[in-house]
């Protein structure tokens, strides 16, 4: 099992999928322009000529090479899949390169904060160049681009938009791309209870699912603890102030973004109980064992369609994590069927609570 990045959090300290080469259509549209000599992939340099925003890999990418790409990725699948593919990945940067590509969140005001970030990321004279499916918003977001950075040109194919503008030769409103760079900037939520930001999970709000879990959990909760899928550190949170016989909670999360958030959002608990927080895949396994884990699972990946297999499979995982004896609880819409990998994985599984189409169950691994 790959080792998960792990950062400890000190008292001086403040879903995963990834779409095939064949099905990812935003990846084959936002290449288009360059397979029909639109517009011309510059020449690999010392440093990657091409940037690539919230980068996946994809068989249309790696025909341009892979030596000439830096990519940028956040969510740990597809920084993983990056690097297996053999691309130069990281979180985040600041140089400058003729050719920024990208392919923007869904979120609104996240994808106006990267259309702004890609423009101070594109060097003079260079371009910018989006991909968007067109049930997700691609005509906004070309307005979007054309609104920051001057004219854009476009194609379609695949159900996706790609569109393209050359930022500094007139037409883009400087001021405004000022703006948008903070518009996914970190602000208090739920009262100022917590800071989230916009494109995390549940972002403005504590999530009704997540809520209805805590609700329910046992205020005895002891031991060695886990938060799968964290988010910004709701759970986590109520985890630490109901139960005090907590001597330790690690939270798991793919999105480095809401991880960030949580290690913010926790700050408060360090110097009492031992805390982690791991950017990780929780499909890949646990690197712990663990007295009790609780989780809202996701069911949907970076799309739209459900997945149900990545909450049966952080139940799987849950399983192979716990003692004998300790106990998963878990929050999910009632229709999922978990049924069959909780029966597989556990002794005995419980429903404890239904509401607003959510139930709750505890599942206890069987003692030998």
């Amino acid at each position: 099992m790959p080792a998960a990045r792990r950062i400890r959090l000190r008292p001086q300290d403040g879903v995963p999928s990834v779409p095939s080469a064949e099905g990812d259509p935003a990846l084959e549209t936002l290449l288009l322009p360059f397979a029909d000599g639109q517009l011309a992939w510059p020449d690999a340099a010392d440093e990657p000529p091409v940037l690539f925003l919230r980068a996946r890999p994809g068989a249309a990418l790696a025909r341009r090479g892979r030596g000439g790409v830096l990519c940028e990725q956040t969510f740990r699948p597809q920084f993983e899949a990056l690097q297996r593919e053999g691309y130069r990945v990281e979180e985040g940067g600041d140089s400058r390169h003729p050719l920024v590509l990208l392919l923007p969140p869904r979120q609104r005001d996240e994808a106006r904060a990267l259309y702004a970030h890609a423009l101070e990321r594109v060097a003079e004279g260079g371009a910018v160049v989006a991909s968007v499916a067109n049930d997700e918003g691609a005509k906004s977001g070309q307005a979007d681009l054309a609104r920051i950075a001057g004219p854009v040109a476009a194609l379609s194919k695949h159900k996706c938009r790609v569109f393209w503008a050359h930022p500094g030769r007139g037409g883009g409103d400087a001021g405004l791309a000022a703006q948008w760079r903070g518009l996914d900037a970190p602000r208090p939520v739920a009262g100022g209870r917590f800071l989230s930001r916009p494109g995390v999970f549940a972002w403005d709000r504590i999530d009704a699912a997540s809520a209805l879990l805590a609700a329910h959990l046992p205020s005895t909760l002891a031991g060695r603890g886990a938060d799968l899928g964290a988010g910004y550190g709701y759970l986590a949170a109520e985890l630490l102030e109901r139960c005090p016989q907590i001597a330790a909670l690690d939270l798991f999360e793919a999105e480095k973004r809401a991880l960030d958030l949580a290690r913010a959002n926790l700050a408060g608990h360090v110097g009492r109980v031992e805390l982690g927080l791991y950017w990780h895949d929780v499909a890949a396994g646990l690197p712990q064992r663990y007295d009790f884990i609780v989780s809202n699972p996701p069911f949907h990946g970076q799309g739209r369609a459900p997945r149900p297999e990545l909450g049966r499979r952080f139940i799987e995982v849950a399983a192979q994590a716990l003692r004998p004896g300790g106990a998963l609880w878990l929050v999910a819409n009632r229709q999922l069927p978990y049924e069959q990998a909780l029966g597989a994985g556990f002794g005995e599984v419980r429903i404890v609570a239904q509401q607003d189409g959510f139930k709750v169950v505890e599942a206890r691994k069987a003692r030998p």
